[in-house]
């Protein structure tokens, strides 16, 4: 279920992550290839998943920044995946002086909050 969930976001998203994500939308029976899931009867809330597609950059770069608090440079690029920092930069920077993002720390440091 990962593997679907991780091609949904283009690879963008570690296994890891995709796991924590599905752990509260479905109960996994069962382990390894034999593993199935079902949906949770335990989550009241209705969840809406974006498609991936349909969302810009910068779209994508504050769904990341609310979910996870902040976003860097190397988490941008992996979330776009994009090789080049400066492409990866320079959408940062784009929101931040837009007022979509607030910078933290300076250099290798830098952080983008919501403001």
């Amino acid at each position: 279920m990962e593997c679907l969930y991780r091609r949904l976001h283009h690879g963008a998203v570690e296994t890891v992550e995709a796991t924590r994500e599905l752990r509260g939308l479905m109960e996994m029976h069962g382990t390894r290839r034999w593993a199935y899931y079902t949906l949770s009867e335990a989550t009241p809330r209705q969840v809406q998943l974006p498609l991936p597609e349909a969302m810009s950059d910068e779209e994508k770069i504050l769904a990341y920044a609310e979910q996870h608090g902040s976003i860097n440079n190397a988490e941008c690029r992996r979330l776009l995946n994009i090789k080049d920092y400066k492409k990866a930069g320079a959408l940062l920077q784009k929101l931040r002086d837009a007022g979509k993002l607030r910078q933290v720390g300076t250099r290798r440091w830098t952080r983008y909050e919501l403001p």
